[in-house]
């Protein structure tokens, strides 16, 4: 018999599964599987490219307008997520040609904060 009460995923599972969708670029996957409906998205406070967004449509707007932004992909790379607590961060490492900006290689480093199972913020060191 199956128990009614779903457990949550210990942040070691979500970052597990984080990085098999990172890794075939599904970014929008990750949001809809795991960000919490308060979730927050921050970006350094002067970044050129993006800033601030809370809650999980305002969120994925924030990337669907950088997104949209994007002339060409040039490659990218995300590495192996590590685990502390709580959290987990992956390095990233983007070549794209950005609509205002130009051709900009971006190597990041992208931090999860992990709650009951979901993502509750995401923050981008650039």
């Amino acid at each position: 018999m199956m128990s009614e009460t779903k457990k949550a995923l210990t942040t070691q599972q979500v970052a597990a599964r984080f990085n098999e969708l990172a890794q075939q670029e599904k970014w929008f996957d990750i949001q809809e599987e795991f960000f919490a409906d308060n979730v927050k998205s921050i970006d350094p406070v002067n970044s050129p490219y993006m800033g601030y967004a809370e809650g999980k449509a305002a969120v994925r707007k924030k990337g669907e307008d950088f997104v949209k932004k994007i002339e060409a992909f040039h490659g990218a790379h995300t590495t192996q997520p590590v685990v502390g607590g709580n959290y987990f961060s992956v390095g990233r490492n983007v070549d794209i040609t950005v609509q205002g900006f130009g051709r900009i290689k971006m190597d990041q480093i992208m931090l999860y904060e992990v709650k009951d199972g979901q993502i509750i913020s995401e923050q981008f060191f650039y």
